[in-house]
C-alpha cells in the first residue's frame, strides 16, 4: 500500500512538471518603465505601477483598435499592456462586463485543452482575459490575450466582479462627482424625499431576488429604460425621461470609486466609449447624464445599495428583449446572461 502511494505521488509530480513545461510563457518577463508611452510598447511589453493607487476598485479598458489594455485603480492608471484580441470570425465582443470566474491554471474545454493561465472569465460562452500569444495582431478565438507576467500581476490584485470595458477605441477615464442623473431632485431643483409613484410611472423593485454582489445599472436611450442588476440578477427597472430625446446620448461607462462623503457627493470615474451604432465619429459628451431623469422613488431605493465598484452604463443601444437586434454585450456577469430579458 505504501509503495502504491509513493508511485502515485511520483506520477502526480511528473504530470505536474510536464504540464508546467507544456505551458508557454508569453511576452516580457518584467514591466518596462512606467513612463514608456503606450504606443511605444513592443509586442508582449507592458507597464505596471500599482503603488500609484494602492487600493480602490479596478477597471480594465481594452481598446481593440489599439490592441492595448489599460488598468485603472481608483481612477488612476496603474498599468498598460499590449494584447491580442479575437481574429476575424471570432471577434472579441464589445461592451461592459464583470469577471465572474478566476482560475490560475485554466485550460480550454473547446480548443484541445489549450493552456489559459490566469483566466478571468467575462462571458458564459468562454470569453476571458488570460495569458496568451501577443503577435502584434488579433489572433485569439475571442479572448483577450495578455503577456504572461502582466496576466499574473493583474490576477493577483483584481477581485472577482472587476469591471472590464471592451471598446473599439479608448478615451481616458475622467473623475466625476456624482453623475447628475443619480441625484434625486424635485422639479424645482431641490432634494426630493418622494416615496410614492406618480400615476404615469412604470416601476419595479425586487431587491430580495439578489441581496449581495456587484451592482450594475444599464440605461438605454433607445428603450428609455433603466435596468438594475445585482450579481447578474435583475432586481429593478423603471422608465426614464430624456431631455431632447432625439439627440444621441453616446456610450458611457462609470465606476464608483467612493461612496457619499460629508458633502453628500459620490466619486466616480467615467469613460466615453465609441464604436457603437452611429457614434463612431462623434466625441463622447461628458454632460450626457444631465439629460437623463430617473423617477425619484426609484433613486430612493437604488441609492442605498450603491457601493465602491458599482457600474453605470449609458447607451443608445436597445436592451429590451422586444427591441434588441444589434449584437453588443452591454453587461455580463455571473448570472444567466438572459437576466435582463423580462418585459416591463
Amino acid at each position: 500500500m505504501k509503495l502504491t502511494c509513493i508511485i502515485f505521488t511520483l506520477f502526480l509530480g511528473v504530470m505536474a512538471a510536464a504540464q508546467a513545461k507544456a505551458t508557454p510563457f508569453w511576452g516580457a518577463k518584467a514591466p518596462v518603465p512606467y513612463e514608456t508611452p503606450t504606443q511605444n510598447l513592443k509586442h508582449g511589453e507592458f507597464t505596471w505601477a500599482p503603488q500609484l493607487a494602492p487600493e480602490g476598485p479596478i477597471l480594465v479598458v481594452v481598446s481593440l483598435d489599439e490592441q492595448r489594455a489599460y488598468t485603472y485603480r481608483n481612477g488612476l492608471e496603474i498599468g498598460a499592456t499590449t494584447i491580442s484580441s479575437g481574429k476575424k470570425g471570432h471577434e472579441t465582443p464589445t461592451g461592459v462586463f464583470h469577471t465572474f470566474l478566476k482560475d490560475k491554471d485554466h485550460h480550454s474545454s473547446l480548443y484541445h485543452n489549450a493552456a489559459m493561465p490566469y483566466t478571468q472569465k467575462i462571458t458564459h460562452d468562454g470569453v476571458a482575459l488570460h495569458a496568451g500569444g501577443i503577435p502584434g495582431y488579433p489572433e485569439s478565438h475571442g479572448c483577450v490575450h495578455l503577456p504572461s507576467e502582466f496576466a499574473r500581476l493583474l490576477f493577483g490584485v483584481a477581485p472577482k466582479g472587476m469591471t472590464v470595458v471592451i471598446a473599439n477605441k479608448r478615451t481616458a477615464p475622467a473623475n466625476v462627482d456624482h453623475p447628475p442623473l443619480l441625484v434625486p431632485v424635485t422639479a424645482a431643483g431641490t432634494a426630493s424625499d418622494t416615496q410614492r409613484l406618480a400615476a404615469f410611472e412604470n416601476y419595479r423593485w425586487e431587491p430580495e431576488k439578489m441581496q449581495e454582489g456587484p451592482v450594475s445599472i444599464i440605461i438605454s436611450g433607445y428603450d428609455k429604460r433603466v435596468i438594475v442588476l445585482r450579481n447578474g440578477v435583475e432586481i429593478g427597472r423603471a422608465a426614464v425621461t430624456l431631455t431632447d430625446p432625439e439627440a444621441p446620448l453616446g456610450t458611457h461607462a462609470f465606476v464608483m470609486t467612493k461612496e457619499k462623503d460629508d458633502a453628500d457627493t459620490q466619486s466616480w470615474i467615467g469613460l466615453g466609449i465609441t464604436g457603437h451604432m452611429d457614434d463612431s465619429n462623434r466625441a463622447p459628451d461628458p454632460d450626457a447624464t444631465k439629460r437623463i431623469h430617473l423617477p425619484d422613488v426609484f433613486l430612493h431605493d437604488l441609492t442605498p445599495i450603491l457601493a465602491a465598484g458599482s457600474t453605470l452604463m449609458i447607451t443608445d443601444e436597445p436592451v429590451l428583449e422586444s427591441t434588441t437586434a444589434v449584437h453588443m454585450s452591454v453587461l455580463s456577469s455571473s448570472a444567466d446572461d438572459t437576466a435582463t430579458a423580462s418585459k416591463m
